[in-house]
């Protein structure tokens, strides 16, 4: 076998490896590491972390970032009939943000999430309004005439979460955070924790080179959940740790030991600095709150940064139930009741560490859903709105432009479909830019960005 071919040979099965993602109880050892690629990377003197709240099934956005000015309502009521939330219970969430909205457009956020309503109220919220994919600036005309590139399989779950997260459909092999993990991760005292995931796997945090390394919600998961035996033998379970991490000839066979190898020692450097931040120093989230339980994780994690030697580190967090056809009434206002409750603990932890200024957290979704009711529910829609909170955010602002409301709009598609206005390319630009990835290098892990205008690439926010 020549050079080239070991070499494309070993790149292959890394990123096959990296895509296997978390099947197991020991997949941790085996799958969510690989060899680290020798990519140049980016200097950084100080700490940052980017941590993506991905919010699977398509986050209803009129009930979550209410229209509330009286002319709005209306309208919003109207088309929601039966789903719509009562304006009088939207008062004490209604935002007055430091610059007000055209034509007197208000939003509230709704009334579950009445937890961060003083964190945008104090500047660590923006609001980014109709964020969506898209492969270029696209017109409502162009939509119709399809006389532009769009996402492949629109409204489609699973294309278009991997669309959000990798600007390429179901199948990426590489997303966006994990791209800005290779340009960082040489940097790191210990490249493989650049890129975590605390709930499981995603494309989002798989670079060309860095791969994620996957957490549980109580620390890395060890082998054979730490058992000093195998079958009640010591030197069974010495054999297992032998075999699997003895480089033998075969390359294959050699890279599977290297990936093993890699992922005990990590556990071992992991479990070592989080005894130093025990989970009962971190009292302020809530219990029964899966997303809550991931972020307290992840801020164990950022507590322990400087004894790890991590300078940047991007983090994946996710929470499911949102595909609302039905009792989205019922069931929507607990979901981003969790969701505020969770983000706000996460902040606030932050605050009391001292590193709220160093910590961008950010929503993300499949996509948005339908203005007009289905019954008691919702049905897939495109764009939607987000959340950006932390300590560098330029909040208690609005991002975008308010999108008419109703069915039939030059804003939607059908159905009060959103076609966003703010595309996933500039939504993440915005972020990878404050982490340090400069201009030069954003085109690498933006493939799209250069369909927009430089001057629309950065949206301030943060």
């Amino acid at each position: 076998m020549s050079q080239f071919q070991h070499d494309q040979s070993r790149r292959a099965f890394l990123q096959r490896s990296a895509a296997l993602g978390m099947a197991g109880v020991a997949a941790p050892f085996v799958t969510s590491l690989g060899a680290i690629g020798e990519a140049a990377a980016a200097t950084a003197s100080d700490y940052k972390a980017l941590v993506c709240v991905f919010l699977y099934g398509g986050m209803d956005y009129a009930n979550t970032l209410v229209p509330y000015d009286q002319g709005s309502y209306d309208l919003y009521q109207r088309a929601r009939q039966n789903i719509a939330l009562g304006r009088d219970a939207l008062a004490a969430t209604a935002l007055s943000p430091a610059v007000a909205l055209p034509d007197g457009r208000q939003y509230a956020l709704a009334p579950t999430m009445a937890s961060l309503k003083p964190l945008f109220d104090a500047g660590r919220v923006a609001a980014v309004l109709n964020v969506g994919t898209l492969v270029q600036p696209t017109t409502k005309a162009q939509y119709q005439a399809r006389s532009v590139k769009l996402p492949p399989k629109l409204f489609s779950h699973n294309d278009q979460q991997s669309y959000f997260m990798a600007s390429q459909p179901e199948g990426a092999t590489s997303g966006w955070g994990g791209r800005i993990g290779d340009v960082f991760q040489n940097g790191n005292g210990n490249a493989t924790l650049t890129c975590i995931n605390a709930s499981g796997n995603a494309v989002y945090l798989t670079g060309r080179q860095a791969i994620q390394y996957a957490t549980g919600t109580g620390g890395p998961v060890a082998l054979l959940n730490n058992a000093s035996t195998l079958y009640s033998s010591g030197a069974a379970q010495q054999a297992l740790k032998s075999l699997m991490t003895t480089p033998p000839a075969h390359l294959m066979a050699a890279e599977h030991a290297t990936l093993s190898k890699r992922a005990l020692d990590t556990y071992a450097t992991m479990a070592s600095a989080l005894s130093s931040a025990p989970a009962s120093q971190f009292t302020l989230f809530p219990s029964g709150n899966a997303l809550a339980d991931q972020l307290k994780m992840v801020a164990r994690m950022i507590s322990v940064s400087s004894a790890l030697g991590a300078r940047r580190q991007v983090f994946f967090v996710s929470m499911g139930g949102f595909d609302l056809h039905d009792k989205l009434a019922t069931q929507h206002p607990v979901l981003m009741g969790r969701v505020a409750d969770a983000i706000r603990a996460f902040h606030d932890t932050t605050e009391a560490l001292g590193v709220a200024d160093k910590v961008t957290a950010f929503t993300a979704s499949d996509f948005g859903r339908t203005l007009v009711s289905n019954d008691d529910g919702s049905d897939h829609g495109w764009g939607s709105m987000h959340f950006v909170v932390g300590g560098a955010v330029k909040g208690r602002r609005f991002y975008g432009t308010p999108p008419a409301i109703g069915n039939g709009t030059a804003d939607d598609v059908g159905q009060g479909r959103l076609l966003p206005t703010i595309a996933v390319d500039q939504y993440a630009a915005t972020l990878a830019s404050w982490f340090g990835v400069s201009a030069g290098e954003m085109a690498t892990v933006l493939p799209n960005i250069g369909n927009y205008d430089a001057s629309a690439r950065n949206l301030g926010f943060v």
